[in-house]
């Protein structure tokens, strides 16, 4: 490790948090960005005494001096950029220093050259995931407004098609919505600013729809508007309040929900919530209401406390409310997204949470299949296809990430690099004029942190890995001649699945477990005859390598390297203490359990399901894993209690099932058994699928009441670490058999084992790296790499060698060996192939 490198994080850290929490009165707010367009609506409003001056002179001021160097006014996303938010944002900004000739005219002429410089490309960037409605209505406003102040925007021509594609679609929309439209949300009247004239409002109807605090559903910019057309006094007083409030610019909202702000704050940003406090619900925003109660249930529950599963399961038993949200994906995709994630943590028995998760995943499924009518089962128009296929632009990879990869199998190293690289990680939910999102003025410092501190692990684990190799090298494991070879598989698996402390004897102990278990394992399976099993067996148990040879004293010396290795690091931490006999007896009932299931097979014997999982729960060796990994976490633990703790049992029983599940194919073609097929065997009514569902809902249980073992207190005397290193160990097997046997491939742990260990982070920058397609129909199993994934070389006639090159030295890095060789037919940037014996 490098010393220096760990200071200056730390060093980093200590210093953000000094600035961040310097003054926590005033710390939940400043982590919302002011809305420069709502801000801009305010300083519009001349003051009743003396229409020729503002009467919000802050708000003038405030937009005055937040113009961007760049030109515009506006949020950024969470790598810096403009987004298509700052096109109404400046203009609005523009046409408010118009209206009171303020500022120099640099202001304005520095708004134009944004505008005319981004327009198109921001314009077409969202062309490609259609218009959202909110844009649709606001966008055409402010232009025909800035047009009314002169402004001279003078849009690009190659922009005049998808120009008059949002007029017309703001057409669409007002000719088919009403003011207030229980079938639409959110209503018009919240854009109450940005409707035309000839939309002929009523005065009486606005003022039937405000709210009791005199606002227009608590938009500052619609009140705005309000106010100026009906003069009401009771919109004149909460705009008063807000600006009073606010004197640095408004909020988009207001009054903003301060409990949703920590939360939001915790959740993205120090990712711990202890506050056990309840709160009354007084948000008149559902979708804000649900974003707010689904964090909180998860924060709290995440951190052992125990939360009502009322906390936010009250939508289910409102038919309004659920009509509201499956008429309007596109608004309460964030929130369902957010409901989603919190029913992750259901236990046992939680039948609401349940439905909240089935209620929300069908609404998260018709949003990410919205251009089929067979798969969301109903008829869409053309409009709100295109909403929900912007929406999708923004969060798909949120949402498709979320139903495609259980929690239980997602690492937290790609997590995070994952929040990192994701330049929209600091959206809140849907707003009025785009996105809400969270704010910080330590953004910047916070992300180079981050990277910082990737990185550093990321080279850590290089520097790590190097040494398990020549580990698995010097002990002859990686020369065995049968089997898998997976000793970048096993390092991968321990240093991504959990954040563990930066020593490095947990990770390397771990990983050499594991590596040692799959090579016994494969030659117990596949290799040894029963005589050489046996003699083995016997070795372990009297723990005396006598009369081995070849393959079995191999495994049987690299064991005994390992176990030697684990007892003087725990010595050292126990002072003294001598663990050996203890590391030796676990070992021997895992090789027993091997050998069992090897005489079971080579002598046909077919188990009945107690006996196969009684084995085979042994066989998986979850549990050495683990537990050694607790005994140097924390040296009191026992290694070999005399009953395992349930929550252990339980971890064992579910990755044999979770490994079952996806070889049972593969051991009926060899001719082995599995608890898929035994399952199938005793329930002779049952098919093979069947028997296989069957198994997952058994799975699901399991992991139900494993959770709460891990999250809540009063199961077991193990310390917090401990179970969460059995949470870590399980997120390793699912994430290894949850689709797929992945462990098994040669191929699919590619691209995550790059990410993790090799591949710099992609932030600031268009797009990430596309994954490597296969090629499916090679014989052997190639990865496809496109040379576009590789620098291009300065000379056209080294095109050939330079990449296969770089191709080689691809497949070496992340395996420590590789070939490169080229297709028989190259064009001048062709796709290369490259196999790796793995």
């Amino acid at each position: 490790m490098n010393s220096s490198q760990y200071s200056s994080i730390l060093s980093q850290v200590n210093k953000i948090k000094e600035k961040i929490f310097s003054n926590c009165d005033s710390a939940n707010s400043s982590f919302i960005s002011p809305s420069a367009y709502d801000t801009a609506w305010l300083a519009m409003i001349p003051d009743s005494d003396q229409p020729f001056r503002p009467m919000f002179k802050n708000c003038l001021d405030w937009v005055l001096h937040n113009q961007k160097e760049e030109g515009f006014w506006g949020d950024c996303d969470a790598h810096g950029m403009p987004t298509i938010e700052c096109l109404p944002d400046t203009i609005a900004c523009m046409v408010a220093l118009k209206k009171w000739n303020v500022g120099t005219q640099s202001h304005i002429e520095k708004g134009l050259d944004f505008i005319h410089a981004n327009t198109e490309g921001l314009l077409r960037e969202m062309n490609n995931h259609s218009i959202p409605r909110w844009f649709a209505i606001v966008f055409p406003a402010m232009v025909e407004i800035a047009l009314t102040a002169g402004l001279k925007l003078g849009l690009l021509k190659s922009s005049d098609e998808v120009m008059s594609q949002i007029f017309n679609k703001r057409q669409q929309i007002l000719q088919r919505e009403k003011l207030v439209d229980e079938y639409q949300y959110p209503p018009l009247l919240w854009y109450l600013e940005a409707l035309p004239e000839s939309y002929c409002i009523d005065q009486d109807d606005i003022i039937k729809h405000l709210s009791n605090d005199g606002s227009i559903f608590q938009s500052p910019s619609a009140t705005t508007s309000a106010f100026m057309v009906t003069g009401n006094k009771k919109c004149l007083a909460y705009l008063i309040s807000l600006a009073q409030r606010w004197d640095n610019g408004v909020l988009a909202t207001y009054p903003m929900d301060e409990d949703l702000i920590n939360l939001c704050m915790v959740n993205q940003i120090i990712r711990n919530f202890l506050n056990k406090k309840a709160w009354a619900r007084q948000s008149n925003s559902v979708a804000a209401q649900l974003v707010k109660d689904s964090l909180a249930f998860r924060l709290l529950r995440m951190h052992g406390y125990g939360v009502s599963l009322d906390r936010f399961c009250w939508f289910l038993r409102n038919e309004d409310i659920r009509e509201r949200i499956e008429n309007n994906p596109e608004y309460f995709s964030m929130a369902m997204l957010n409901v989603y994630r919190a029913t992750d943590l259901m236990f046992a028995g939680e039948d609401d949470l349940q439905e909240a998760r089935s209620f929300s995943k069908k609404l998260l499924d018709k949003v990410v299949s919205v251009g089929t009518r067979e798969q969301t089962g109903v008829t869409l128009s053309n409009l709100h296809r295109a909403e929900f296929t912007y929406a999708l632009g923004w969060y798909d990879m949120q949402i498709e990430h979320e139903l495609s990869l259980p929690w239980f199998a997602q690492l937290d190293h790609l997590e995070y690099r994952m929040w990192i690289e994701d330049s929209d990680s600091n959206i809140l939910w849907t707003g009025k004029s785009g996105f809400q999102r969270l704010s910080c003025p330590y953004n910047a410092e916070l992300v180079r942190l981050a990277m910082q501190n990737y990185e550093f692990r990321q080279s850590m684990y290089k520097n790590e890995l190097e040494e398990l190799q020549r580990w698995s090298k010097d002990w002859g494991l990686t020369d065995m001649g049968f089997g898998r070879e997976k000793t970048t598989y096993c390092y991968f698996a321990v240093a991504a699945s959990g954040s563990l402390p930066y020593d490095s004897d947990v990770r390397m102990v771990v990983a050499k477990s594991a590596i040692v278990i799959t090579v016994a394992d494969d030659f117990y399976d596949v290799e040894g005859c029963l005589i050489e099993l046996k003699g083995l067996t016997n070795a372990v148990q009297r723990w005396n390598a006598k009369g081995l040879s070849g393959h079995s004293e191999t495994i049987f010396c690299a064991l005994d390297n390992l176990v030697s290795e684990f007892a003087a690091k725990y010595s050292q931490l126990r002072q003294g203490c001598d663990i050996t006999n203890e590391l030796r007896d676990i070992w021997y009932e895992t090789f027993a359990s091997w050998f069992t299931e090897s005489m079971r097979s080579k002598l046909g014997r077919i188990p009945s399901l107690d006996e196969y999982l009684e084995t085979g729960m042994t066989s998986i060796a979850a549990h050495i894993l683990v537990l050694s990994a607790s005994c140097l976490l924390n040296p009191s633990s026992e290694l070999r209690p005399v009953q395992y703790e349930s929550i252990t049992t339980l971890l064992m029983v579910i990755s044999r099932l979770l490994n079952d599940t996806q070889s049972y194919r593969k051991e009926k073609e060899e001719g082995k058994v599995n608890y898929i097929l035994l399952y199938s065997k005793e329930n002779p009514e049952a098919d093979v699928e069947e028997s296989v569902a069957r198994v997952r809902e058994m799975l699901d249980k399991k992991k139900r009441e494993f959770l709460e073992q891990v999250l809540m207190e009063g199961f077991c005397d193990l310390p917090k670490p401990n179970k969460h290193l059995h949470l870590s160990c399980l997120k390793v097997f699912q994430m290894f058999f949850n689709s797929s046997n992945r462990y098994d491939s040669t191929t699919e742990m590619f691209e995550d084992i790059s990410k993790a260990i090799y591949v710099p982070l992609q932030v600031g920058k268009s797009m990430a790296p596309k994954p490597l397609p296969l090629d499916s129909g090679a014989k052997k199993k190639q990865l496809m790499i496109s040379v576009s994934h590789f620098r291009r070389p300065s000379k056209p006639s080294m095109d050939r060698s330079f990449v296969a090159k770089q191709v080689s030295w691809a497949a070496f890095r992340v395996h420590g060996q590789g070939k490169a060789f080229m297709q028989p037919k190259l064009t001048q940037f062709p796709k290369l192939t490259f196999t790796t014996p793995i």
